[in-house]
């Protein structure tokens, strides 16, 4: 009734007082203004250059038990920094360049953004339809390519080594993610072919093999299955002694059956998987979305990006060690993934959707990248 009431009377208002005249540049300049406003109301909360201050805390970054307390920073705001692509994906942190590269899957290009002063450009172009992209410990470029249905790795002379494009005679489904094991710089990551089901992420074509997660073996090259009993494996990562592998299961987008969870596997001798389990479920509140790129911090945390159920849900969702849901970081947008960088290896960058965010935490990445 009171909104009723409110609305009557600014309708009067407005009635009742004299018309004013807009010339031509004043009408212009206050339909640009309509439609900044406008497309930022479209993306929620407004991150655009005029925007107000957020007061402090922020509040989307959510803490949802009390052991995620410690990682809210009471004076650091969520902040968007950059807007343009279509789908951003594989956000992986260079240490000794402090820039943080990323890929836009369907404008086939990766962008770079520069720590020193905010500036972003085309790092690459074209990339293959990258999705997932890391560092190994020689400083070297792990990119997943979805329209060439493989791994390869940019070398220090600018040159590429195709890493994997097959297995036991044929195409690999669309690679996605991959991480760096240390210890042996082994390379593991997931094929679950979503960039050979439509031509905007790569190009379409059938999937001639069981979706699955594969390791590479640095010094001799040669690929192994080490896990297949997982629906759509996605985004993946290493606990912080890398004694565990998480991968993000997504294969509800194509399996009616398929959970929406994170899968955990025991990592033996850092060469094979054992003892599956699931390690935590997307449902929250009666929905559940997707989780996509996954990080772990320094505590054992697994930051999780998160989408497709909307408002109060997409963003990231940080879960700890035991698998509970203890803090969300709400976004306007769908997020794709995530990585820690920065100097200190202490801003978690998110890729989502047509944007690119970061917000400093009190924790730091558990890996390089």
């Amino acid at each position: 009734m009171t909104e009723i009431a409110n609305g009557n009377a600014e309708e009067n208002a407005r009635a009742s007082a004299p018309a004013v005249r807009l010339g031509r540049r004043s009408f212009l300049a206050t339909a640009a203004a309509t439609a900044a406003a406008t497309a930022n109301l479209a993306f929620g909360r407004d991150y655009g250059p005029g925007a107000p201050p957020v007061r402090y805390p922020d509040p989307d970054v959510v803490v949802l038990d009390p052991r995620f307390a410690k990682y809210k920073l009471g004076n650091a705001p969520i902040q968007r920094l950059y807007r343009g692509t279509l789908w951003a994906e594989g956000p992986a942190w260079n240490g000794v360049g402090k820039y943080l590269l990323w890929s836009d899957i369907p404008n086939n290009v990766q962008h770079r953004w520069l720590e020193e002063d905010g500036h972003v450009s085309t790092f690459r172009n074209p990339v293959g339809n990258s999705n997932g992209n890391t560092f190994d410990y020689q400083g070297r470029q792990i990119s997943c390519q979805h329209g060439h249905r493989r791994v390869v790795r940019y070398e220090h002379d600018g040159s590429m080594t195709v890493l994997a494009d097959k297995w036991e005679g044929k195409p690999l489904n669309a690679p996605n993610d991959a991480v760096v094991h240390p210890h042996d710089g082994a390379i593991w990551f997931t094929d679950p072919g979503y960039g050979s089901l439509m031509n905007y992420e790569g190009v379409k074509g059938p999937l001639h093999i069981k979706e699955a997660v594969y390791r590479i073996d640095a010094k001799t090259g040669k690929m192994d299955k080490v896990a297949d009993e997982i629906y759509k494996p996605n985004g993946l990562c290493f606990s912080p002694d890398y004694k565990k592998l998480y991968v993000a299961d997504t294969g509800a987008s194509h399996y009616p059956d398929a959970p929406k969870d994170i899968k955990v596997w025991d990592v033996v001798d850092g060469k094979t998987l054992t003892n599956r389990q699931v390690f935590a479920s997307m449902e929250l509140d009666g929905k559940a979305g997707f989780a996509d790129g996954i990080r772990a911090d320094e505590d054992g945390n697994i930051w999780a990006s998160a989408g497709w159920v909307g408002e109060g849900y997409d963003g990231v969702h940080i879960f700890a060690p035991d698998g509970d849901r203890i803090g969300q970081i709400l976004l306007p947008e769908i997020c794709s993934n995530v990585c820690f960088g920065g100097t200190k290896r202490n801003r978690l960058f998110m890729t989502a959707s047509q944007s690119l965010y970061a917000v400093y935490v009190e924790t730091k990445g558990a890996h390089i990248s």
